[in-house]
């Protein structure tokens, strides 16, 4: 299995527009953060997870002209909002075949979906526009995607919204969660790999902080952990990811991890 982090940034990316901060204006690739997403690659399959605002240049730096899934954790706009470039997907090798690109989400995401790209579900659709194969899923069942197992794991974003991080087989990959129950946790035991969401140090009314995700990765003691979706106020790449704990590093975008022999 190979894991590529897409983008490890927040909702605003980084740099922030406008900030002048010394992590907005470091010269260190890993420091450029781009809306959070990651990219599965197991058994001949190719799943990504989450298509937000930057979902476009992500697949063009990756290099990638075919998917056979979109996992998405929830409806908010930097996790969904590049859903229309899946048009790429379906015309590549036009004509003669249309590639529908499947996505997987619960049926509030899928909701949101269906009413932010209402053009790509109308009956009469027009000449193209995204093809969607729009599958909803229960989180408290397995699913299969392309003949892959995935297990989903539930958690809160806030009050207000829930989230759905997904385990594939030794890798496990949490973002935007603040809150998870103990049933939840235990899904994520024996993975490998744990990748878990870490807005900043300082505390945050709707994502794990640092303190909180390593307190989560001690839980389940996976063999390596990554944190993602992290903000500019996580601090300087070199000069943060010393302060981890051993076994969890910081993301970054184009990282690629290899995981177990598939």
């Amino acid at each position: 299995m190979k894991l590529t982090f897409l983008g490890t940034g927040t909702s605003q990316g980084v740099p922030v527009i406008g900030c002048r901060c010394a992590v907005c204006t470091s010269a260190d690739p890993r420091d450029r953060r781009l809306r959070t997403s990651a990219m599965v690659e197991t058994q001949g399959r190719r799943f990504v997870i989450d298509a937000g605002p930057d979902f476009r240049y992500q697949m063009l730096r990756a290099g990638v002209r075919h998917i056979d899934a979109i996992l998405l954790t929830h409806e908010h706009k930097d996790h969904t909002g590049g859903l229309d470039d899946v048009r790429a997907f379906n015309f590549v090798d036009y004509p003669p075949t249309i590639h529908r690109v499947d996505i997987y989400a619960t049926p509030q995401v899928a909701a949101c979906v269906r009413k932010d790209f209402d053009y790509a579900f109308e009956q009469d659709k027009y000449r193209g526009v995204p093809e969607m194969a729009l599958h909803e899923i229960n989180v408290s069942q397995p699913f299969s995607v392309a003949g892959i197992e995935v297990v989903p794991v539930s958690g809160h974003h806030s009050d207000r919204f829930e989230v759905t991080g997904y385990r594939i087989g030794p890798l496990g990959y949490l973002t935007d969660f603040k809150t998870i129950e103990e049933p939840e946790i235990e899904k994520l035991m024996g993975v490998d790999v744990l990748v878990v969401n870490a807005l900043r140090f300082a505390p945050h009314d709707s994502h794990f902080n640092v303190a909180e995700a390593v307190a989560l990765i001690d839980r389940v003691r996976p063999r390596k952990a990554y944190l993602t979706h992290m903000s500019h106020e996580i601090g300087l790449h070199a000069a943060t990811e010393p302060k981890l704990p051993h076994g969890v590093q910081l993301a970054y975008d184009g990282l690629t991890v290899a995981i177990g022999n598939s």
